[in-house]
């Protein structure tokens, strides 16, 4: 160090001497490990004896952290583990032989495991420093709460009497439950997460446990399906199934909740699939019983059964809809049960089928076999119905709804295979309709036809509204024929004529029926001919008698009325006013009405309601020697008064007709699809011919009618075997 001094030339210097002193390596106090590990024994004994121990934690956590420093914390691990196994030990044998109560010795297993886990944490936080560093660095050693239940579990497997006597317990406490009583749900929670945390839960008790629920359920469903009708029966087997879900959230472990309501649903449902549907189904479908129908189809969708019930609704529809259909004496009332049964089916299958697509088609499936069990009459009882409706005449029906019941039958015209027969019908009554002035609503006349246009195109409805087109021409005819000269000049007095002049073609074939009218209507007709020849030339006017009505002004002692009748009771009536009283034969003669026609005629104005005639003798048949006489005594409260018709009312014998037309169209249809196919194929097979012809016609036809058709062209000479194999023909250009 240079002396401050001094000049820099001058500059001394001095040495400093620094002693260093080397310190001994310390020695461990003799017995030392032996020393501190009796401390910390004595704790521990202290902690599972539950004794107060003088020695602070704060010294004892010292002593584990002096052994560590000194790399004895192997020994001191092994140390703590068996002292741990030989408390563990007692605690678990002390169990032994302990009361015959169940609830009272779960109750000291519980008290045991407590107090396990309140002495192992303490001695985990007494000995935290051996866990942090000894543990963590020696492969394959336990932490000291692990060593502790390694321990505890393998000494209650070598207690096997306490374990065999815990898992009896605690099943027996779930049995008591399942039965009503009310149990200790804390305990059971605690003792089923000891086993958990001991690892032995799957095996000691799951297992059984499901094995036990197996059992009591499977008594229990064959008990209550016996005593129980099927609605009960599914509310318990709802309530069960919510018990056990409640029972895995209070206090069992989550793994089991799966198996567990898979063992419930198999015992109390997929056993029983068969028997509550034979036993209950058409019980709930009957009774529209939606609430218990939601359930079961919850219920069976929970255990994949849902086939099951789509087949057995499949039966149902089928079995009740062959008897609303093939019951000739209600025919009356058919469509309209029909309609209630398919509007109920609908509501069933979106409240309680969820609206399930599978079950919506199989609804659709069923209810098209069923509709076409008898071919042709529900096609023809659907036109009646809707004759009913749009018929004049029905009171209290507003406009919405007249047009939601079209909605609705519209839905049973999609499943009827005979559309053909269903338009025949529905043309007749419409002709009826719109001829007679019976419609209620011209607005839902053409709504209806525009639903069947959207249903079936146009090809089916060209004729129905061509009559539409043809009642608003003659409209403008009739209107153009008052204003023509001929009108002005020619017509009788007294007399207003509105004629219907319809296009052959559009309309139903009617038969031709003569009568000899009263001179002015003869008129009447000439006149009008002249007139509409006169515009139209080339086209020919056929009268149809058959379908003409009249209002005729009556005058009887008691009143002026005006009578509402057909042509026919016109052409009876206006005898009348040249004569008092007319024998059958005289009015037979001066009508020349057809025998039959004529009968229901007299039968209408002389044995109906309105007896505008009185018959002698009196009765309901008309006889070849009765007489007829103009009532003087009759009276009515109202002016005008409608004659019931008896000859527009249908009969055996105009429906069979109607049918006979129809099968008369499929018969030209099928030989025109037949020579459609060969004149394109040119050469083909008998099967593939028939494959095709059913997916072509749009109507229900058998093979053997198929086969006689073919069998016609071949005679016709359109069609030709194969020389070689007649299963084969050619087209013949």
């Amino acid at each position: 160090i240079p002396s401050p001094s001094l000049l820099p030339s001058q500059t001394q210097w001095l040495t400093c001497f620094f002693p260093i002193y080397f310190l001994a390596k310390p020695t461990l106090p003799t017995n030392f490990e032996e020393n501190t590990w009796a401390t910390l024994k004595s704790a521990i004994s202290s902690i599972f004896l539950k004794q107060p121990d003088p020695c602070d934690l704060e010294k004892l956590y010292q002593a584990v952290n002096d052994l560590c420093l000194h790399k004895m914390g192997g020994s001191l691990y092994r140390r703590i583990e068996k002292e741990c196994e030989a408390h563990i030990s007692a605690a678990l044998k002390s169990l032994v032989g302990q009361s015959e109560d169940l609830v009272v010795f779960l109750s000291l297993v519980e008290k045991c495991w407590q107090d396990f886990c309140d002495q192992m944490l303490m001695i985990r936080g007494i000995a935290l420093y051996l866990d942090r560093t000894y543990v963590k660095q020696a492969p394959n050693v336990r932490s000291l709460w692990d060593m502790g239940l390694q321990l505890f579990r393998k000494h209650l497997s070598l207690a096997s009497e306490v374990e065999y006597k815990t898992v009896f317990g605690l099943l027996q406490m779930i049995e008591s439950e399942r039965f009503g009583e009310a149990v200790d749900r804390t305990l059971l929670n605690h003792l089923l997460k000891m086993f958990t945390a001991l690892g032995i839960y799957l095996e000691s008790f799951e297992k059984p446990f499901l094995e036990r629920t197996s059992e009591f359920y499977a008594a229990e469903g064959v008990k209550y399906m016996q005593q129980s009708d099927v609605p009960d029966y599914l509310k318990h087997v709802e309530m069960r199934l919510h018990e056990e879900h409640d029972r895995c959230l209070l206090y069992l472990d989550v793994s089991t909740r799966r198996p567990l309501v898979a063992t419930a649903e198999k015992q109390l449902l997929e056993r029983h699939i068969s028997a509550i549907l034979e036993k209950g189904f058409m019980l709930l479908m009957d009774g529209n019983r939606m609430e218990d129908l939601q359930r079961m189809y919850y219920l069976f969708s929970r255990v994949n059964a849902l086939e099951s019930l789509r087949q057995a609704i499949s039966s149902y529809i089928r079995k009740t809809g062959q008897d609303i259909v093939m019951d000739e004496e209600k025919d009356k009332d058919m469509v309209s049960c029909l309609l209630d049964f398919k509007a109920s089916l609908d509501t069933i299958w979106e409240v309680s089928f969820s609206k399930n697509e599978a079950f919506c088609n199989t609804i659709k499936d069923a209810f098209e076999h069923l509709i076409n069990l008898r071919q042709n009459r529900p096609a023809e009882l659907i036109a009646k119905f809707l004759d009913e409706k749009l018929r004049a005449g029905n009171k209290g029906t507003s406009e919405e709804e007249l047009e939601g019941t079209l909605d609705k039958v519209l839905v049973l015209f999609r499943f009827i295979q005979g559309k053909d027969v269903f338009e025949a019908f529905y043309k007749k009554d419409l002709a009826k309709r719109l001829l007679l002035g019976k419609s209620a609503s011209i607005d839902a006349e053409k709504s209806m036809i525009s639903k069947l246009k959207t249903e079936c195109g146009s090809q089916f409805t060209n004729k129905l509204e061509g009559m539409f087109k043809d009642i608003e021409l003659s409209k403008e005819i009739n209107e153009s024929f008052k204003q023509s000269s001929q009108a002005r000049t020619k017509l009788p007095s007294g007399i207003e004529m509105s004629v219907h002049v319809l296009t052959t073609g559009y309309w139903p074939t009617y038969p031709p029926m003569d009568v000899r009218l009263p001179h002015e209507l003869n008129v009447y007709q000439d006149i009008f001919k002249e007139f509409y020849l006169s515009k139209y030339s080339g086209r020919r006017l056929m009268w149809q008698n058959s379908l003409g009505h009249c209002v005729l002004k009556a005058e009887f002692p008691k009143g002026r009325k005006e009578l509402a009748v057909s042509l026919f009771q016109t052409v009876v009536l206006m005898l009348f006013n040249d004569a008092q009283n007319l024998s059958f034969q005289d009015i037979k003669d001066a009508t020349s009405i057809e025998d039959k026609e004529l009968r229901r005629t007299l039968q209408s104005l002389a044995c109906g309601k309105v007896r505008v005639l009185q018959k002698h003798p009196k009765g309901r048949e008309v006889g070849d020697d009765d007489s007829f006489a103009f009532n003087d005594g009759f009276t009515a409260p109202l002016y005008r008064i409608k004659v019931n018709a008896i000859q527009m009312k249908e009969t055996v014998e105009e429906n069979t007709s109607t049918t006979e037309r129809v099968f008369q169209d499929r018969q030209y249809q099928v030989d025109a699809a037949i020579v459609r196919i060969m004149k394109t194929r040119k050469v083909l097979s008998h099967t593939l011919l028939i494959t095709e012809l059913f997916q072509q016609l749009k109507f229900p036809i058998k093979p053997a009618d198929l086969k006689k058709r073919i069998e016609s062209l071949i005679d016709r000479e359109y069609l030709e075997r194969d020389k070689n194999n007649p299963q084969i023909y050619n087209y013949l250009a």
